[in-house]
C-alpha cells in the first residue's frame, strides 16, 4: 500500500493532536485532522423497546409506538391458533412447519391490538416464510423454540424469513434461528464471482416501522443472518449471532437505506462483517457488541451502484472486537458509480484484542480486481472521529487512511488511540495518504 506518511512507534496514542503531514518525525501517530471534533444529535431511541437503545445517549422524548389498526381499537379474536404446534406442526426437526407458520401469520395479520404467534419448543423446519404485511395488528413472534431453514435451495426464491411492510413487530424468546449454512456453503462461488448468485439470507426486514428482535440467536446463516433495509425505528437486542469465521459471507447483521436503527449488548460471531452499514443509511447507534470472529464493524462498500444515498450520523460506543480481520473500517469504490457521502461518524471507547488492521479507511477498495485504478473516487468521507480506542493489533499497521487521490478525506480525528502491535518487536506503523 502506498503511504505519504509512515511511521514506527510502540503504541498508537492520540495525547497529542497534530497533522500527520506535519507530525511525521513524532512518536506518535494518533492525531487530529480537524480543529473542531463532531458532535453528533441525538435521535429519539426506536422501536417499541427502546431500554438501552442509544448508545450512550439519552433521547429527547421517549417513543410511543403508533397504535395498530383502528385507533384504539380493543384485541380481536384471531380466525385460527397462533400456536404453530396447534396449528399442526410437528417439532422433530424434518417436518415440513412452513404452512403452519404461514397460517399463524395470516391469522395474527388479520386481527387487531397485539396478537402473539408462538414457536414452542421444539425443531420446527421451514422453507421460505414471506410474512406479508400490512397488518391490522402489534405482532409478537415469541421464539421458544427453533427454526430450521430446509437444505433445499429450491424452496427459496429470495430469502428465507422475509417481514415485509409491517409495522410494529417483535421476535422475541430463546429460541434459534438455525440457517443451516453448512448444507449449502459449497454453493457459495462470491469468493470467486463479485456477481454471483446469492443465498437466501436467514432473517430479513425490509419496508418496516418499529421493529425490535431481542434475546433470541441467529446461527449458521446461509448468507447474511440479519439484513434491514428501508426500515426505520429498528431495536436489536441482546441477540446472539453465530457462524464459523471461514463460513462465506455470512454477515452479522447488514443495514442499507434505513433510518434510527440500535444495535445493542449483542454478541457477534461470523464469516464477515459483524456489522456492516451500506448506503442511504443515517442514525445508527451501536453500543456494547462484541465481534470476532469476523471482519469488523465496517461501512461499506460505497459507490458500486449507481443513485446510492449518503451514509451520516453513526456513533458506535464500548464494543470489544476480537481476533478479526479489520476492526472499524470504511469502504468505498475507487471508480465509484455514484457521488455520496459518508459523514458525522463517532466510534468511541472501542477496546481492539488481536485485531489485523483496528482502524482503516480505504477509498481505494476494489475486491476482485472488479474496479479500475482510476483514482478518481465520488465518495466524499468527512467528519470521522475515532476517540479512546485501545488494545493490540495482529499487524504493524494499526491504522490506515489510504484516500482517494481527488477527493481526499477531510475532518478526520484521533483521539487518545493506543494500540499495540501483538508480535515480536511490539512496533506499530500507521499509514496515511491524501488527507486535508
Amino acid at each position: 500500500m502506498v503511504s505519504s506518511t509512515r511511521k514506527t512507534t510502540s503504541s498508537l496514542s492520540a495525547t497529542t493532536a497534530a497533522a500527520i503531514a506535519a507530525a511525521a518525525a513524532a512518536l506518535m501517530v494518533s492525531v487530529a485532522f480537524a480543529t473542531a471534533q463532531y458532535t453528533p444529535a441525538t435521535p429519539a431511541a426506536p422501536g417499541a423497546a427502546a431500554a438501552g437503545a442509544a448508545a450512550g445517549a439519552t433521547p429527547a422524548a421517549p417513543y410511543t409506538p403508533a397504535t395498530p389498526g383502528a385507533a384504539g381499537a380493543a384485541p380481536s379474536v384471531p380466525a385460527g391458533p397462533l400456536d404453530i404446534a396447534q396449528l399442526g406442526a410437528k417439532g422433530d426437526g424434518t417436518s415440513d412447519s412452513t404452512a403452519f407458520v404461514l397460517q399463524a401469520w395470516k391469522n395474527a395479520c388479520n386481527a387487531t391490538g397485539t396478537q402473539k404467534i408462538v414457536i414452542p419448543p421444539g425443531n420446527y423446519l421451514t422453507g421460505a416464510l414471506n410474512l406479508k404485511g400490512p397488518c391490522t395488528s402489534s405482532i409478537i413472534l415469541r421464539l421458544d423454540g427453533n427454526l430450521l431453514g430446509t437444505g433445499d435451495l429450491n424452496a427459496y426464491k429470495t430469502n428465507w424469513i422475509e417481514v415485509e411492510h409491517v409495522d410494529n413487530f417483535a421476535i422475541n424468546g430463546h429460541g434459534i434461528i438455525d440457517g443451516q449454512g453448512p448444507l449449502v456453503w459449497t454453493h457459495n462461488q462470491c469468493n470467486k464471482n463479485y456477481n454471483c448468485k446469492i443465498l437466501p439470507n436467514s432473517l430479513v426486514i425490509d419496508y418496516s416501522t418499529n421493529v425490535t428482535v431481542r434475546g433470541i440467536t441467529l446461527k449458521n446463516s446461509k448468507f447474511f443472518h440479519l439484513n434491514i433495509y428501508e426500515s426505520k425505528n429498528v431495536v436489536i437486542d441482546k441477540v446472539t449471532i453465530t457462524s464459523p469465521g471461514d463460513s462465506p459471507n455470512t454477515d452479522g447483521i447488514h443495514v442499507g437505506d434505513s433510518t434510527n436503527i440500535t444495535i445493542s449488548s449483542t454478541t457477534i460471531a461470523a464469516g464477515d462483517d459483524c456489522i456492516s452499514i451500506g448506503p442511504g443509511t443515517k442514525m445508527v447507534r451501536v453500543n456494547g457488541v462484541r465481534c470476532g470472529p469476523g471482519h469488523g464493524i465496517s461501512v461499506g462498500s460505497l459507490g458500486r451502484y449507481k443513485d446510492e444515498k449518503d451514509v451520516e450520523d453513526i456513533i458506535v460506543t464500548n464494543c470489544t472486537i476480537k481476533g478479526t480481520t479489520n476492526g472499524l473500517r470504511i469502504k468505498s469504490y475507487e471508480d465509484s458509480k455514484s457521488q455520496l457521502r459518508a459523514t458525522k461518524f463517532l466510534y468511541d471507547g472501542i477496546t481492539m484484542d488481536n485485531v489485523s488492521y483496528p482502524i482503516i479507511i480505504d477509498q481505494k477498495y476494489c475486491p476482485n480486481n472488479i474496479c479500475s485504478a482510476s483514482g478518481t473516487s465520488k465518495v466524499a468521507v468527512t467528519d470521522i472521529v475515532f476517540k479512546n480506542i485501545v488494545g493490540t493489533s495482529a499487524t504493524p499497521e494499526a491504522v490506515t487512511l489510504n484516500c482517494a487521490n481527488n477527493l481526499p478525506c477531510q475532518g478526520i480525528q484521533l483521539h487518545n488511540v493506543d494500540l499495540k502491535y501483538a508480535g515480536q518487536g511490539n512496533t506499530t506503523l500507521s499509514v496515511c495518504k491524501n488527507l486535508s
